[in-house]
Formats: structure tokens, sequence, C-alpha cells
């Protein structure tokens, strides 16, 4: 990838672009193209060549380690456990990629101790050993460096902090450990969250957030390496890749909760902690989407209009 010129989208070159703000001294652009927010190509460049904005020292992983626990715990579960409801393959390894600590692993073995086995972690750029996760399930290096395929996995609040080409360069390790139909769910600040949700999202010293990806700028790093994107309705922070999907990109992936395959919800229900990670999945993915709406209208309306006549 050439590198990128500054009167141009990092993500589809479109000269249409518009000034967004400024935090401190940096300088975010929105482009009309494809909705995408970054910051000044400038930075970029100096980030692919090894420029870091954030200092990571002791006090940065002192208050991330308190927040990636946090995560690990909430969100990060979430997006799990929606995933396996959304799966259209059978699912015996999930990844959690650029997990940082790994604290999702020890999450997930209090939650589901007798499936514990089926998660996996990986972090390029590990913190220091004390902060980290203590499973035999964190892994240290790039995807590539796998030995395994996955089925699924999760990728929580990296994006944001990923130059387009580092995120091609995800998609193309994510392509190399995933087994055909592998789906993944993202956590990332979307345009729309950015712009009407959390102005703040965009900070790059503190948070190290840089760029905001439109699901149009994903497709179009991710199309190249065999992902499709699918869009989650009502969430302005998710959205799924599914890799060699057979599926059409204008699918409602939201809709296939109602049609969850057994194998994927049974590893969600542990037989000594329960069903709520079922539930939460379940529930967290209709909360959203109108589909269940849709389906109960379907229903209804011809017992209504037999009323009426």
């Amino acid at each position: 990838m050439d590198p990128y010129k500054s009167d141009r989208c990092p993500c589809c070159q479109s000269k249409k672009l518009t000034s967004f703000k400024d935090v401190q001294q940096f300088h975010y652009s929105r482009c009309l193209g494809c909705g995408t927010i970054s910051i000044d190509p400038n930075y970029l460049n100096q980030i692919d060549d090894g420029l870091n904005l954030v200092k990571y020292g002791r006090d940065y992983w002192d208050f991330q380690s308190s927040l990636s626990r946090e995560r690990a715990s909430g969100i990060a579960l979430s997006r799990m456990a929606e995933a396996f409801h959304y799966a259209r393959i059978p699912i015996y390894k999930f990844i959690d990629i650029g997990t940082g600590p790994g604290y999702f692993l020890d999450a997930v073995a209090k939650l589901l101790p007798n499936h514990a086995d089926v998660f996996w972690a990986i972090e390029k750029f590990p913190p220091p050993q004390e902060y980290r996760t203590k499973s035999p399930h964190y892994i240290i290096g790039d995807l590539k460096d796998l030995s395994f395929k996955v089925d699924g996995g999760i990728c929580i609040e990296v994006l944001e902090h990923l130059t387009p080409r580092m995120l091609s360069n995800l998609f193309e390790g994510m392509a190399y450990i995933s087994n055909p139909g592998a789906l993944y769910e993202f956590n990332t600040g979307l345009p729309q969250h950015v712009i009407n949700e959390m102005p703040g999202y965009l900070e790059p010293l503190k948070n190290g957030h840089i760029v905001s990806y439109s699901l149009k700028a994903i497709e179009l790093l991710a199309n190249p390496h065999g992902f499709s994107v699918f869009p989650l309705e009502g969430k302005t922070w998710a959205f799924v890749v599914e890799y060699q999907s057979k599926w059409s990109k204008f699918e409602d992936v939201q809709s296939r909760i109602w049609f969850a395959l057994e194998h994927n919800l049974n590893i969600l229900d542990d037989k000594d902690m329960g069903s709520v990670l079922k539930m939460l999945g379940f529930e967290t993915a209709r909360a959203y989407s109108s589909y269940g709406w849709r389906r109960l209208g379907r229903a209804i309306l011809p017992i209504l209009l037999r009323r009426i006549k």
C-alpha cells in the first residue's frame, strides 16, 4: 500500500474530505465518500513507521488494566454470546483478537468452566507480565503464528487504534486462521457513534483512538481477504464479518438468533453455571433488532385483517 496522501481519504482515496475536529494538536477529517473519520494522514504514515502516540508506562497499564477487566466481563462476553448465535457453522475454537491482558479468558472460565477449552486469546503487543492473565490459552504473537484454525471470534475496541494498512493486515491474518464460514464480531465506535453518541471517542494521546471506520471502509479493507461485512441494526458500535460467506451481504444477520445452531447454544449453556450467557447473547441481539417485531407483525397482521373484514 502506498503512503497515505494528505488530501485523500486513507481508506477509499476520495478527495471529498471535510474538517471534523481538533483534539489537542491533532486534526481529524471526515470522508464524504466512505464516511470514515481519521486523524491527519501524515500521522498515519508515522504510526505505520513505528510512532506511538500513547506512552505505555506503568500509569497507562494501571489505568487500562481496570478498563480491560470491565470490558472482559461486560461487552466482550456480550459480543461473544451474540457471535455464537449468529454463526452458521459449529464453533469448536473461538478467539479473542487483540485481547490485551487476556482477561476475557478469565471471565469465560468463570461462567463456562466446562467449555473453557473452546476459547483462546491472542495479543501481538502484550502488557507487562504482571498485568496478564495466567490462562494457558493466552497467546503472544501474530495471527499467522497460530497452529490451528478457528470458527469464530471477537475483536473488542481494537480497530480504532489501527491505521488502514494495519487493519488490512489484520484481515489478512484472520483469513489465514479461519475455517470457511468463521464469524467474528467487532466492537468499535463507528462514525455514527462518534458523531451522535460519543463525541469524545477519538482521542490520540490517552486512548490511542485514531480512526473511526465506516462499514464501507471496512468492506474495502476486508473484502479482498475473503470477508463479507454485515451491519448490526441499531448498534453504532459493532458489526460482523464472515469468512467465505455463502450468504447475501444484505442478509439480516440478527435474524439468525431464531435459528442458532444447537451445538453453539450448548456451549453457552454450562452444566454448572447455567444458561446466563445463552440468554445474554439472545437478548442483547434482539434488543437492538427490529426483526423480532417484524416477525411478530407478520403473524398478527392476517388476524387483524380478518377482524377488519
